[in-house]
């Protein structure tokens, strides 16, 4: 449990600090890369919702603070958290209830994986660029953002949890 804790605490520190110059860039004016994210995607299913809820809004209230975004990455984190376990459960089907890894290719498999994360990815996206603009006068413009920062972020975070993702975390 400490060895957990430890883990995901250097992993908060180190997407926070990659998030904040990544905010900086922005892909042919459209696609920006959404890595940190992928904290809230690796929170053991085994934690409470209220404890996932807590992680989540705080981690997007730090973004918030350090791009000036007045709390909409937080609400795309909590409306991504509260959709998290459903989603899971959509996509894949496991045997034994006792059995709660921490959701990674390792863990997962690539394609139960892809899923879980480019729809909660696709879902981030759209709630936080619907958030952005507030409106529906320039959708096209609002719903290609969506798109490609989803490529882009999924694309990122798949190579990200390549490189962090362990050999034993339990397989489902």
């Amino acid at each position: 449990m400490k060895n957990t804790l430890f883990h995901f605490l250097i992993l908060f520190v180190a997407l926070l600090v990659a998030q904040v110059i990544c905010s900086k860039i922005v892909l042919f004016s459209v696609a920006m890369p959404v890595i940190y994210i992928y904290l809230i995607l690796r929170l053991p299913l085994n934690y409470s919702l209220n404890w996932t809820l807590t992680i989540a809004f705080l981690f997007g209230l730090f973004v918030d603070m350090f791009n000036n975004t007045q709390g909409m990455n937080s609400l795309a984190c909590v409306v991504m958290t509260i959709v998290r376990r459903p989603v899971f459960d959509m996509f894949i089907l496991r045997d034994d209830e006792d059995n709660d890894p921490i959701p990674s290719m390792d863990s997962l498999g690539i394609t139960g994986y892809l899923k879980y994360m480019a729809t909660l990815v696709t879902i981030y996206c759209a709630v936080l660029f619907l958030t952005q603009a507030f409106t529906l006068h320039n959708f096209p413009l609002t719903l290609l953002r969506i798109v490609a920062s989803s490529v882009l972020s999924i694309l990122l975070i798949f190579g990200i949890d390549s490189l962090v993702s362990t050999q034993r975390e339990k397989r489902l």
